[in-house]
């Protein structure tokens, strides 16, 4: 098995990030899931282990939790629950500093 290129995956992210970027602007609620799913897959490169249920007791706890308070918001539009406009804000505002904080002071193991 190869291993992974950190800067192959750094491209990929920021590319799809940027084409996140508009949808974001426009529609929030539904372009948040795929905004969730690219921080897992870069915590998940970067060796977070987010569905380890102590990892918040880990070095970054912050940045778990705020992943996982996005998640819950996620998960309650996916529900279609009815959800906040705050509370989409808080988690696009949460994914995109664990987007910046893993691009610019984490990028991988």
């Amino acid at each position: 098995m190869s291993t992974p290129e950190p800067g192959l995956d750094l491209h990929e992210w920021e590319t799809e990030w940027e084409a996140l970027q508009s949808d974001l602007a426009d529609a929030p609620a539904e372009a948040l899931p795929e905004l969730r799913n690219l921080v897992e897959q870069m915590l998940k490169a970067s060796g977070f282990a987010v569905d380890d249920p102590v990892a918040s007791e880990g070095d970054e706890p912050e940045v778990i939790l705020a992943f996982r308070a996005a998640t819950e918001t996620t998960r309650a539009l996916e529900r279609g629950d009815e959800v906040d406009p705050g509370d989409i804000a808080d988690a696009v505002n949460g994914l995109t500093g664990i987007y910046e904080y893993l691009v610019s002071e984490h990028p991988g193991p």
